[in-house]
């Protein structure tokens, strides 16, 4: 009995995990708000009542999906720091990771995006998750700044600036057109280097 079950138990684990990664690439391109549950269904090509059954609401779909992005996220920058050396070269890998990040998975940085848009409870639960990360990124910065391996800044303004940055240069389609710049692989690789060398000069002593 246990084992005619484990395939059952893996279909259903596949069948949540095809709805988040759908939900996720519809709120970030589409927007939460402009996404319906009936929408998914018929992209997934599933009845709603089998979302509804994994994910009780859109609301809980939506939690769903920003406990993945905060896992995902949290993970490759956790990774980005062990890799890098001590001083500027850490803060290279991480905006290195983030524009990585939005290379290989677009939708899920225009997801961050909307997340901070919606506001609370939403932007309460993606912060409460990636809290103890810029707590640790923040202490990082301070004892290089204070070890004068950094000028001396705000770390905590720095970092939400540096999310600004990565966020904007990597979803904002139109307002890089704007500038004249079109969203290519090659113009994403050359805004991080930009932003590297911007941090850089802000940080790193003459």
């Amino acid at each position: 009995m246990a084992s005619a079950k484990a395939p059952a138990r893996q279909r259903g684990n596949r069948t949540a995990a095809r709805i988040l990664d759908a939900a996720l690439d519809a709120f970030g391109t589409r927007g939460y708000g402009a996404t319906s549950l009936d929408d998914l269904a018929r992209e997934l090509g599933i009845r709603k009542q089998t979302i509804l059954y994994w994910y009780p609401s859109k609301e809980a779909l939506l939690d769903a999906a920003i406990d993945r992005t905060a896992a995902e996220v949290g993970g490759r920058l956790e990774r980005a720091v062990a890799q890098g050396e001590p001083g500027f070269d850490r803060v290279e890998a991480v905006v290195r990771a983030m524009f990585r990040l939005a290379a290989r998975h677009p939708a899920m940085i225009g997801f961050l995006r909307e997340v901070t848009r919606l506001g609370p409870p939403a932007s309460s639960r993606l912060l409460g998750a990636l809290t103890p990360l810029v707590d640790r990124a923040a202490g990082f910065l301070d004892a290089e700044m204070d070890a004068g391996r950094m000028r001396r800044r705000d770390p905590r303004l720095l970092l939400l600036a540096a999310y600004s940055m990565v966020t904007g240069l990597a979803t904002e389609v139109e307002v890089l057109r704007a500038f004249g710049e079109e969203p290519t692989l090659a113009s994403l690789v050359r805004r991080r280097d930009e932003l590297v060398d911007l941090l850089r000069d802000a940080l790193v002593p003459a």
